[in-house]
């Protein structure tokens, strides 16, 4: 596989929409409508679902083909439909992936070489075409599927058909977790000689020293081993506001002031200007915390959870009068499922280390005071209150009825889609390479 189908896997893994790369093409699969699918097309595919899967699915390249036909179906018919795909959103895409990748490599003229393209123009082609075919793809289903909603009535007989049927799902262990959090918090003097130190390897940049040398030698960014500060960047980057304002206000050679954003203070230095894009060295550091200081939260964090296990202080009442976590402290300390928007996790999908910390904690248990640092570099220490706990259990009507609405609606939707498929099929110009005339498709390509 060439490395120009790894990068389009590593963007558009989610979306199976591939477009047509510049290795060697190897034929024509399959015509559906004005869409192309090449045989190419089918190996990559291929290598997605082994890495999506880890190995654990297994498709036939009959199986294959058929799904990336369906994606070209809805393509074509989405043009048909005049569904509207935002150039501004296309290009907000492109500018974004670009930006990450030519974060991970440290420059644009880096991706272009390791994945294979001619040059950053050949690139922004393909990655538009791929964002366009994707957006299609979305606006059609979701035209498709917008008015499908499901009664309590048909969420009950779908449930009775699982039970009939015997194949109930069974629901892993449940919780619902509250936390408080202290920070600690760096001291004036802490930031100060940070602000200085930085100051004084800005003099020496100034003053002809490397800032390459100086980012391996100081800075906390953790690409440096890597890249040694230097990243590539345009205003749709992934990068915080700040960093980028500053990026673009200096000019080629200069090296800016400290300045700070949430991971902490640094100093960049313009090395290009590229168009749109800048070329820049940065150096980051981070506010030293003293082992007294961290000492001292833990110490009164533990006091915290001793007056609760005492009774003498009820959890909502200390998140209110302690907590220091924004997200959290108007909550009652209830943290929230970013994956699904709701106070529950389930217990087995949580990140590792936070598995350790809750796994073992029995209904209404206090946690012993944890530490914790962010990734920009906020230090703190938090206990997290068992709120709820549900064992994991086969499906039960009542107390797992929004789950089995939301399985309803998806069986509701695959449906109308199948149907969807099976009606535009017969409708739509296909043509079947004859290498691929043998395989037995769940749908009636052929129009036999």
């Amino acid at each position: 596989m060439t490395k120009k189908i790894i990068l389009f896997l590593a963007v558009f893994a989610s979306t199976h929409i591939f477009a047509q790369s510049k290795i060697k093409i190897d034929g024509v699969a399959v015509v559906v409508g004005e869409n192309i699918v090449l045989d190419s097309d089918v190996t990559k595919y291929a290598e997605e679902l082994k890495q999506k899967s880890e190995g654990k699915v297994n498709m036939s390249d009959c199986e294959m083909l058929e799904e990336i036909m369906l994606i070209k179906l809805l393509a074509h018919h989405a043009v048909v439909d005049s569904v509207v795909v935002s150039d501004a959103e296309i290009e907000s895409n492109v500018e974004r992936n670009i930006g990450y990748f030519t974060q991970q490599l440290g420059s644009i003229e880096k991706v272009v070489d390791l994945y294979g393209f001619d040059d950053e123009d050949d690139l922004r082609k393909e990655l538009s075409k791929i964002e366009k075919e994707s957006a299609l793809v979305r606006g059609e289903k979701e035209n498709t599927l917008k008015d499908v909603e499901v009664t309590p009535e048909e969420v009950r007989v779908y449930f009775k058909s699982l039970e009939a049927s015997e194949n109930l799902p069974e629901f892993g262990t449940e919780i619902e977790m509250a936390q408080i959090v202290m920070h600690a918090k760096p001291s004036e003097d802490e930031v100060q000689e940070t602000l200085d130190k930085l100051k004084e390897i800005r003099q020496d940049i100034v003053n002809g020293s490397s800032i390459r040398m100086k980012a391996i030698l100081y800075s906390e960014d953790p690409a440096v081993t890597n890249n040694g500060g230097f990243y590539s960047i345009t205003r749709e980057s992934g990068f915080v506001k700040e960093f980028k304002e500053v990026a673009f206000s200096l000019d080629e050679g200069e090296v800016s002031e400290p300045f700070k954003t949430d991971f902490g203070f640094h100093i960049i230095k313009l090395e290009k200007i590229k168009g749109q894009q800048r070329d820049v060295r940065h150096i980051l550091m981070q506010p030293k915390v003293s082992q007294d200081k961290l000492d001292k939260v833990k110490e009164k964090i533990s006091q915290i959870r001793d007056s609760i296990l005492a009774e003498e202080l009820s959890f909502e009442l200390a998140v209110k009068k302690y907590s220091e976590d924004k997200d959290t402290r108007q909550n009652k300390g209830i943290i929230i499922n970013p994956q699904t928007n709701d106070s529950r996790f389930e217990l087995t999908r949580m990140d590792p280390s936070f598995y350790g910390r809750v796994s073992n904690l029995a209904l209404k248990d206090v946690s012993e005071p944890f530490y914790e640092e962010t990734r920009e570099g906020e230090k703190m220490y938090k206990i997290i209150l068992m709120k709820d706990k549900v064992e994991g259990h086969k499906a039960d009507f009542v107390k797992d009825y929004v789950k089995i609405q939301q399985l309803t609606l998806q069986k509701k939707q695959e449906d109308v889609i199948n149907k969807w498929y099976a009606k535009h099929v017969l409708d739509t110009y296909v043509k079947i390479n004859e290498n691929n005339q043998k395989c037995a498709f769940k749908y009636n390509w052929s129009k036999s």
